[in-house]
């Protein structure tokens, strides 16, 4: 095998191509490498046993929120609750922990949107997050239906219709490519219609999209989902069958990526 990268981990950037497979790049260290290239290769992710905060680049023994030290964790805004369940955002009650973040990632407009991963769901995502968030979810279908002023208003509007349909990923079944096909432009005409009081106050403008369809660079899904961790293995070797969502997929088990942020790796590929 011959080494290729060298690094600090960091989530999978993905493109979107007018034909064919989502493109993955991978950010090891300062290089971006292509992972579609190693489709049907036997590639080794060797953990180096250390783990750097993506926020501050500090060498640390525990990585929470994905990436971050505890103080990180607790301190800054990116971490807060309020971006787990949005409909909590504090900011206007003058106790967002970085009011400068607030205003540039928050107060700013957000799409609800319909997709389908291991089934329906609903979610939210800020306007530059389109569609980067839908593939990082393994959404082989999304579309945008209501967009909103600011990311609190999103969170409320979403948590009602969630009552209605789900709001969670099934991982192990986006994975193996299990889901239940819906006519997703029906569902959006039917929440205009049945949501119109809340969409009314929430001062929410409907989207007219199309639905976009996702391909994803797969060789093979697996028929069962064995998970891989460095927390449990040093390496992570096996033949590459396949990328989707934030998950490298290989013979012997999925890895997922950004689960990982900021773990020391060399990457090793089959020549």
């Amino acid at each position: 095998m011959k080494l290729k990268a060298s690094g600090s981990l960091l989530k999978m950037k993905s493109e979107i191509p007018s034909k064919g497979p989502v493109q993955y790049a991978l950010p090891i260290g300062d290089e971006l490498i292509p992972m579609n290239a190693f489709l049907g290769k036997r590639i080794k992710l060797s953990w180096k046993e250390k783990i750097y905060d993506i926020y501050d680049g500090k060498e640390i023994k525990k990585s929470y929120a994905q990436g971050y030290s505890y103080k990180n964790f607790i301190t800054l805004p990116q971490c807060d609750t309020c971006i787990v369940k949005p409909e909590l955002c504090h900011f206007h009650k003058g106790t967002c922990r970085d009011p400068e973040w607030g205003e540039k990632n928050c107060n700013i407009p957000h799409y609800i949107y319909l997709s389908i991963t291991s089934g329906l769901k609903v979610g939210i995502t800020r306007e530059t997050q389109v569609p980067t968030r839908w593939v990082d979810q393994g959404a082989v279908k999304a579309l945008p239906i209501l967009k909103v002023a600011d990311r609190k208003t999103s969170g409320m509007v979403e948590v009602e219709i969630a009552k209605e349909m789900a709001d969670k990923t099934n991982w192990r079944n986006m994975l193996k490519g299990v889901y239940t096909d819906v006519d997703l432009e029906a569902i959006r005409d039917n929440i205009y219609e049945t949501y119109g009081d809340l969409l009314d106050d929430a001062d929410a403008e409907e989207v007219e999209e199309e639905v976009l369809e996702i391909e994803y660079p797969v060789l093979q899904l697996p028929e069962k989902v064995t998970s891989l961790s460095f927390d449990k293995t040093k390496d992570v070797e096996g033949t590459l069958k396949g990328i989707k969502g934030q998950y490298l997929i290989f013979d012997n088990g999925v890895i997922n990526i950004r689960k990982h942020n900021g773990y020391a790796i060399d990457l090793c590929v089959e020549e």
